[in-house]
């Protein structure tokens, strides 16, 4: 399955510079509220709303065979915790060199890790928005 891109090199930037970010042993998740989800979800064929995802991954991982394969693992481990993700972000994804080696599986534990931290669960935010109705009333 495809996801959509980010394609433009300041969202990059943008992401890396104010976005909420989690460092850990394999890849690194920068996280950032999509300024363009509503037009997204315009073209979207089915009206929903989108994460964009962007992969970054140097040569420090390796050659071209190395990286290309970083980039399928990291994408494989996205797909698994893809439906479970709040949408409407800009996902930037970076591979450590240290990802060389490790099975999708590896990589989608940690991502989920990152992923909670990082507030984007939909379980695990809905949860927080029932407890804290729970609270206010």
């Amino acid at each position: 399955m495809k996801f959509p891109a980010i394609k433009e090199h300041h969202l990059y930037n943008k992401a890396y510079r104010t976005g909420k970010h989690f460092f850990g042993r394999y890849i690194c998740v920068y996280v950032l509220k999509d300024i363009h989800a509503k037009r997204l979800r315009a073209q979207h064929p089915e009206r929903k709303l989108v994460n964009r995802l962007g992969l970054s991954v140097s040569k420090k991982v390796g050659g071209a065979v190395r990286r290309n394969r970083a980039k399928r693992i990291i994408r494989a481990a996205y797909a698994t915790l893809e439906d479970k993700l709040i949408k409407g972000y800009l996902v930037v994804i970076s591979a450590k060199p240290e990802i060389y080696g490790k099975k999708s599986t590896d990589i989608a534990s940690e991502m989920r890790y990152a992923f909670s931290k990082l507030d984007m669960l939909a379980d695990k935010a809905q949860s927080t928005r029932a407890s804290f109705d729970k609270e206010s009333k």
